[in-house]
C-alpha cells in the first residue's frame, strides 16, 4: 500500500513537528474547503504563464506549460490541472493575466482546474482576462468538472465569466462545481441586461443539471448567476451557498437572475450575501433576485437593503414556489417576510 500524504525530499514519510523539510506532497493535496487534487486516476498537468513554455511536457513546475488551455488539452479524462498565478509585472492593482479563453471538451469528463490560491482575492488567484471578444472566458462542455481558486475578469469582453454549455447532445456541463473563485466586470451581450449574460451562466439550452456554485466572491458584474434560457431542458438541483455577491450598485443589474426561459427547479439559495440593491444606470432588471418560474428555497441569506419587499409582484421578485426562511435585511432584526 502506498502512504499518501507529506513526504521527505527522500520519499519517506514526513513526521511531526516538521521542522527539517523541504518537503512534498506525494499523491494528495487538499485545500480549503475540501478540494482536493492529485489524487485522481487522470493525468496532472502543472501551468505557469511566467515560466513555463508551450514546449513543456507540464509533468511538474519545471516543465509547466504557459498557457490553461495547454494545461487542460494534455490533462485529458478525471486529470488535474494546477494554475500558478503569473508574476505582476504593472502594479496597477490588476493581477497579469491569461489572456486566452479557454474550453474544457466534451472528452475531458471529471477534470479539476485549481489555481494555486493566497485566498479568495482577486490579487491572490491566478486570472483569466481577455480584455476583449464575445467568447466565455471559461467554457465547460464536460460533466463532473471542478473549477476551484480561479479569477475571472471580464475587463473589455462581453461573452461572461463561466459558461456551462451543455446540448445534451455532444456536449454537457452536468455536475460542474464552482467553488473559492473571483468574477470581475463579468457582462453578456448587453451592458446593462443581467438577462444576456454575467459571471456565471448556462447556455440557452439549459440543460446543465446538478450545479454547485459555493464560496465565491463576485465583484461589479452586471450579472452573477445567470440562466439564459431553458430551450432543451430546465436546469435542476442547483446549488448557490456562502458566496459573495456584486455591488456597487451603479456596477449591477442583478445578482441572480434565474428566470431565463422556465427558471430552475430544486435551486437552493443558501447562507449567501447580498451587497447592494442593484441600481446600474439604464438597467433592465435592477433586482437583487429575479427568479420567476423557479422551485426551491432562498434561506439564511443576508441581504443589504432596507424597504423592499419580497414576493412574485414585490420589489424582489420570489414566487410562491420558492421557500423562504431566515433571511434578513440590513437592520437584521426582521426576518423578510413574503409580500
Amino acid at each position: 500500500m502506498v502512504q499518501k500524504g507529506l513526504r521527505q525530499a527522500d520519499g519517506s514519510p514526513a513526521a511531526p513537528p516538521y521542522t527539517n523539510g523541504p518537503y512534498t506532497m506525494s499523491e494528495q493535496v487538499n485545500f480549503a474547503g475540501g478540494i482536493s487534487g492529485a489524487n485522481s486516476p487522470g493525468s496532472v498537468v502543472f501551468v505557469d504563464g511566467t515560466n513555463g513554455s508551450a514546449g513543456g511536457s507540464g509533468s511538474s513546475w519545471a516543465e509547466a506549460v504557459n498557457t490553461i488551455q495547454l494545461g487542460v488539452t494534455a490533462a485529458g479524462v478525471n486529470g488535474t490541472v494546477y494554475v500558478a498565478p503569473k508574476t505582476i509585472t504593472d502594479f496597477t492593482g490588476d493581477p497579469t493575466s491569461y489572456a486566452e479563453t479557454v474550453i474544457i471538451p466534451a472528452t475531458h469528463t471529471g477534470l479539476s482546474l485549481i489555481g494555486i490560491s493566497r485566498g479568495r482575492t482577486q490579487g491572490g488567484l491566478p486570472q483569466i482576462k481577455k480584455g476583449s471578444g464575445s467568447t466565455a472566458l471559461l467554457t465547460i462542455r464536460a460533466a463532473g468538472c471542478l473549477i476551484a481558486n480561479m479569477g475571472f475578469n471580464g475587463g473589455s469582453s462581453t461573452g461572461g465569466g463561466i459558461l456551462l454549455d451543455d446540448d445534451y447532445s455532444a456536449k454537457t456541463a452536468f455536475g460542474t462545481s464552482i467553488v473559492g473563485c473571483h468574477f470581475k466586470n463579468c457582462v453578456g451581450s448587453t451592458a446593462t441586461n443581467a438577462a444576456t449574460g454575467g459571471a456565471i451562466q448556462w447556455s440557452a439550452t439549459g440543460n446543465a443539471w446538478q450545479v454547485s456554485i459555493i464560496g465565491n466572491r463576485f465583484y461589479k458584474n452586471v450579472g452573477d448567476v445567470v440562466l439564459l434560457g431553458t430551450s432543451s431542458t430546465v436546469p435542476q438541483d442547483v446549488l448557490i451557498e456562502n458566496n459573495v455577491f456584486s455591488g456597487p450598485a451603479a456596477n449591477v443589474d442583478c445578482n441572480l437572475y434565474l428566470a431565463g426561459g422556465s427558471g430552475m427547479n430544486g435551486v437552493i439559495i443558501n447562507n449567501n450575501i447580498f451587497t447592494c440593491f442593484p441600481a446600474i444606470g439604464s438597467g433592465t432588471n435592477a433586482n437583487v433576485l429575479v427568479l420567476t418560474g423557479c422551485i426551491g428555497s432562498l434561506t439564511n441569506n443576508t441581504f443589504a437593503i432596507t424597504g423592499k419587499t419580497f414576493g412574485a409582484a414585490g420589489n424582489v421578485l420570489v414566487p410562491t414556489t420558492v421557500l423562504m426562511a431566515h433571511n434578513y435585511q440590513e437592520d437584521g432584526a426582521t426576518q423578510i417576510a413574503r409580500t
